[in-house]
């Protein structure tokens, strides 16, 4: 493993690689230092320093932690072997390293535990955990915390291909046995004669409005999901057809929120807005987020937790995709004014630049955007 300089990274040593499906391995990371382990809340990610195979720099990933945060001393991240789909295509770096060049043993490059995709854990409410694929990883951890601290009653809810591609399926199923109020439910998009034959699944193709209102509560609940973009668009319009609030759907993955609803239109600052017009908001807390290309202007709300979200409540969707200050991906130019951090962000941020996911303004700001 190439050695870093950046001491937020620390030496983590693979204590076991276990093959979970046919694509699917996981890897038990435990610290050189037994200091250097941090406590973590089920649906946080590990950012992890891969080789670069051009003998460059570093990269970094993220990967989320399948194991519970009682298992103290180690972290589990449990990856999925992305091939390339065809010959004109590359295989995925970082997770073709972990399973074909990493043993038990390697010492990997770890950053502590980061992300804002965690279990409310003060709620009561009955949980959905939804999940398609390698998306079973932050799930699983929510699993295990539901399970060990409580009784709300939880409906466990994963898609994948099939048995071959299962992962973690013993896992879940002694899970489950220990609660009478968890329910699990698996839909096999392409099963096999004998996926049938062993009873492995209980729906087929894909997971459809029928199928969760034949299984979810007619109460109050909330919804915890993750998997690859299609899925999580078709899942999240499916719940908010089926009447759930979107401020109790909670989601990860690394791309742009707008992928979960493309459909629907936009909502962009107007340009003719006037350059004096000053929302009550802004009246009352004296700072104001300018968006420099239309001038338009929105009274800061202090309980907002970053400018990015500030910004999405008022309909704006700039780029993201980790919200933890590690991809880069909504970086912005700052016009003027001046922000903290509340998060700190993994990599220095230029001069006159931000990043809206972690940041909060302490004074008005005019953003390049």
């Amino acid at each position: 493993m190439v050695n870093t300089l950046d001491t937020r990274f620390r030496p983590f040593e693979v204590k076991r690689k276990v093959r979970e499906s046919a694509t699917i391995t996981s890897f038990y990371l435990a610290p050189v230092n037994p200091g250097d382990w941090r406590p973590f809340e089920a649906g946080q990610f590990l950012t992890i320093q891969i080789p670069d195979p051009n003998e460059g720099e570093p990269l970094v990933r993220n990967y989320t932690v399948s194991s519970a945060p009682s298992e103290a001393g180690v972290y589990r991240i449990t990856v999925k072997r992305e091939a390339a789909l065809t010959p004109d295509m590359a295989n995925g770096i970082a997770s073709c390293w972990l399973h074909d060049t990493v043993e038990e043993g390697t010492v990997i490059n770890v950053d502590r535990p980061r992300g804002a995709f965690k279990l409310d854990k003060a709620s009561q409410r009955p949980v959905i955990l939804l999940s398609g694929g390698v998306g079973i990883t932050p799930t699983i951890s929510m699993l295990k915390v539901l399970v060990k601290e409580g009784d709300r009653p939880v409906w466990f809810v994963h898609a994948c291909d099939g048995a071959a591609a299962h992962a973690l399926r013993e896992e879940v199923r002694e899970l489950a046995e220990r609660r009478s109020n968890v329910n699990v439910h698996y839909c096999y998009r392409f099963p096999t004669d004998e996926d049938a034959k062993a009873a492995l699944f209980h729906s087929t193709g894909f997971i459809t409005r029928e199928t969760m209102q034949s299984l979810l509560p007619l109460d109050d609940y909330e919804a915890y999901m993750c998997g690859p973009p299609p899925f999580m668009q078709a899942m999240y319009d499916l719940l908010l057809s089926l009447g759930l609030e979107k401020s109790k759907i909670a989601y990860e993955f690394f791309g742009p929120a707008s992928l979960l609803s493309p459909s629907r239109p936009k909502k962009e600052a107007d340009p003719r807005l006037d350059a004096a017009l000053v929302s009550p908001e802004a009246e009352s807390t004296g700072i104001e987020i300018v968006l420099g290309k239309s001038n338009a202007r929105f009274g800061w709300d202090s309980a907002s937790e970053s400018i990015l979200s500030f910004l999405e409540s008022q309909g704006i969707e700039p780029a993201f995709s980790c919200r933890a200050g590690v991809c880069g991906s909504c970086v912005q130019g700052l016009i003027s004014g001046d922000v903290e951090y509340v998060q700190e962000p993994l990599d220095a941020v230029p001069a006159g630049r931000i990043l809206l996911c972690c940041s909060k303004p302490i004074s008005s700001v005019v953003l390049d955007l």
